[in-house]
C-alpha cells in the first residue's frame, strides 16, 4: 500500500472517530425528560421517607446522581436544603446568587415555584461538576409544600 492510500485511510478513520464521538459525548449528559423524571422521583422519595432522610440522600447519597444530573432543594426564601453537586452549599441563603451574566438564578427558581408550581428556568450559566466548565443550563423544578425540588440539564 502506498503512502497516499495509507494517509487517506488514516484520515477517513480519524473523521469517522470524530463523527462517532459526538453522540457518545451527548450520551454523557442528562436529557430534559430524565431531569423531569428525577424530580418526580425525588418528590416521591420525600413523601415516602420524610425531608430529613431525603435531603441527606440527595446531598450525600448516590441514588439521585446520574452523570451530570443531580437534585437540589431550596426553601421558598432561597435557603439551600439539599445539593447533589456541592454539599458545602447546604444551609446557605443563596437568594442573591448570580450567574456570570448577573441573573439572580435562585430567585428565578423561587419565583417560578411560587407563581407556576412547576416549570423550567432556562438560559442561565452554571458550573458543570462533570466538565468543570461554566456552561449553559436549564432547571426543571416543582414546588413541594414550602420548598422547590429541581434538577437541571447542561447545554455545553
Amino acid at each position: 500500500m502506498n503512502f497516499l492510500t495509507q494517509l487517506k485511510r488514516l484520515l477517513a478513520a480519524t473523521v469517522a472517530g470524530f463523527l462517532m464521538a459526538g453522540p457518545a459525548l451527548a450520551a454523557d449528559q442528562g436529557t430534559a425528560a430524565e431531569a423531569e423524571a428525577m424530580v418526580k422521583k425525588a418528590v416521591a422519595y420525600i413523601k415516602a421517607n420524610g425531608p430529613e432522610k431525603a435531603y441527606e440522600e440527595f446531598t450525600n447519597g448516590k441514588s439521585f446522581k446520574d452523570r451530570d444530573l443531580y437534585i437540589i432543594v431550596y426553601d421558598l426564601n432561597g435557603k439551600n436544603l439539599a445539593q447533589g453537586a456541592n454539599p458545602k452549599l447546604v444551609g446557605k441563603d443563596l437568594i442573591g446568587l448570580k450567574d456570570p451574566n448577573g441573573r439572580l438564578i435562585i430567585k428565578e427558581f423561587v419565583d417560578t415555584a411560587k407563581d407556576k408550581g412547576k416549570g423550567w428556568v432556562e438560559g442561565y450559566k452554571f458550573l458543570n461538576p462533570v466538565s468543570q466548565k461554566i456552561e449553559g443550563k436549564a432547571m426543571y423544578l416543582e414546588r413541594h409544600g414550602d420548598t422547590l425540588v429541581g434538577c437541571g440539564i447542561y447545554k455545553g
